[in-house]
């Protein structure tokens, strides 16, 4: 495994290892030594798994205390990170990146950042190990749309969210009440 370079501190983009051939392929998606080296000590406590179609977005989530380790099992996603550590030099900024069963990257979201994705195949398979166990008391989240944070998703493909994300507020609005500072 290795670290793609990327240009949010915190965020680690991983390229695995693919054993394939005219049979299939084989891929270690975990290994707690493998990740150390990376830099990504969290203890993953929770494995998610969702299915989506062409289009649907979801997001921008983040739960204090919650890092996620995501990649696409199935499909293609755009995955979306964005800083919400007051104080950080980068906060409000976001970075996007391919997950795809054909590239096999995983993404490191630590906690501090929100997350998010949109489907771009015809469906998609979403697994993710978190760091924390999910409680919807803790759960925030921002409009994905939000103009100030500016995510640029993919043009000419109709995003289709919830009625909670469609209807959240903007980051502004709940940016003073997130528990996350930075800390260099």
């Amino acid at each position: 495994m290795r670290a793609l370079p990327i240009t949010l501190p915190g965020p680690v983009l991983i390229e695995s290892v693919v054993h394939g051939d005219h049979r299939g392929f084989f891929q270690e998606t975990y290994r707690r030594s493998a990740f150390a080296d990376l830099g990504i000590a969290d203890d993953f406590v929770q494995d998610n798994h969702s299915r989506s179609g062409r289009g649907i977005v979801r997001g921008m989530h983040v739960q204090p205390g919650m890092a996620k380790l995501v990649r696409c099992a199935h499909g293609a996603i755009l995955d979306v990170l964005v800083d919400v550590r007051r104080g950080s030099p980068t906060f409000g900024e976001w970075e996007g990146f391919e997950l795809s069963d054909s590239n096999h990257y995983q993404l490191y979201c630590p906690d501090g950042f929100a997350h998010g994705f949109c489907v771009l195949s015809e469906g998609a398979d979403v697994v993710y190990k978190t760091s924390a166990y999910y409680a919807a008391e803790l759960e925030r989240g921002f409009a994905y749309d939000d103009p100030q944070v500016g995510i640029e998703w993919p043009q000419g493909l109709e995003l289709i969210a919830s009625a909670r994300d469609a209807d959240a507020p903007a980051l502004a609005e709940i940016a003073a009440s997130l528990p996350f500072d930075y800390a260099p």
